[in-house]
Formats: C-alpha cells, structure tokens, sequence
C-alpha cells in the first residue's frame, strides 16, 4: 500500500539565493495532520569527467555547513531556464576547464529526500579537451586529477563522504568496466 500526504496550508520561511524553505502541514492517510519542513532547490548537475588514459577529474573545496574541505565531483546548481546538460557543461569548464565530446547521462539522485527536492543530474564526460578553469568569485578549489580506479578504492576506504561522488564513481566504473 503506497501512502501518500497532501499539502493543507504552507508558509515560506525563507527565501534564499539557493533554496527556499516551507513549513507545511499535511494531512495524513490516518486522517492525522502533520508538519513537514521542506527545502526546496532548482537542481544542480554533476559530472565524472573520464580522460582516455582513465583519470578522473575531481575538485576538493571547503564546504562550510560541514566545515571542511570535500573530494568532490565538479557540480553546480542549475541556473533559471537551463537545461541539466547545459549546466553540467558549464560547470565543468568553469570549475576544472574541461570541455568533452562525449556526454552519457547516468540519470538522477536525491540528495536527501526527507527534507528536500533536490535532483542532481548525473552525467559521464569522455573524449575530454583541457583549457583554463574560470571557478565563480566564491569557489575556491583545487582540481584533482587521479585513476578512476583510485578514486574507486578511496571510496571503499571511507575517504569519499560526498554521496553524489560515490554514486558517479561507482557507476562510471560500471559503464567503463572499470
């Protein structure tokens, strides 16, 4: 049986550059009410950028809710009016200066669906070309380039907590019989 809620009232609690957060309250199938905070996000995009020698392109920046720095996927939050593989695209020339030929969507995750909407795309980039990265004014990263298969057996190891990196790990050794 598939239980489902429905939304009686909801009031913004905030409204930021990033998200926006609601206090609603739900009905329940019991006939109960509840409340639910909910961040919502427009999206974001993250790539596993794959050269022909099997390296991988990652970026390890300082992330202040955690208050430390993460090894990370290049990813971004996806701008009004654009499409997932566009963003993807720019992200990726903006945070590693790297443009592919190849684009193979691996589909979407959650981040954490118990409190919000956010749905990041996923997406493995081949046949790469390097240029210069051009991060935003606040992004400030380093930009890692290591085996596919190291950053596989990082991963194993506990060292990787970022769950859109281990997902794109995880299925682009899928994909590339890694």
């Amino acid at each position: 049986m598939v239980v489902t809620e429905k939304k009686i009232k909801s009031a913004e609690i905030y409204n930021g550059h990033i998200i926006k957060v609601f206090k609603d309250e739900v009905s329940l199938e019991d006939a109960g009410c509840a409340i639910r905070e909910v961040v919502r996000h427009k999206g974001a995009a993250a790539i596993l950028a794959v050269s022909e020698k099997g390296e991988a392109y990652f970026v390890e920046q300082f992330r202040y809710p955690v208050g430390t720095s993460l090894f990370e996927a290049p990813a971004g939050k996806i701008d009004d009016g654009e499409a997932p593989i566009e963003c993807a695209k720019r992200e990726l020339l903006e945070e590693c200066g790297i443009t592919a030929e190849k684009w193979t969507e691996l589909g979407p995750m959650l981040s954490s669906p118990g409190f919000c909407d956010e749905v990041i795309h996923l997406y493995l980039a081949e046949n790469l070309s390097e240029s210069k990265p051009d991060p935003d004014d606040d992004e400030f990263l380093d930009i890692i380039k290591i085996p596919l298969c190291e950053a596989r057996d990082r991963l194993r190891k506990g060292e990787i907590p970022d769950a859109k990196t281990q997902i794109l790990i995880l299925r682009g050794c899928d994909i590339l019989g890694i």
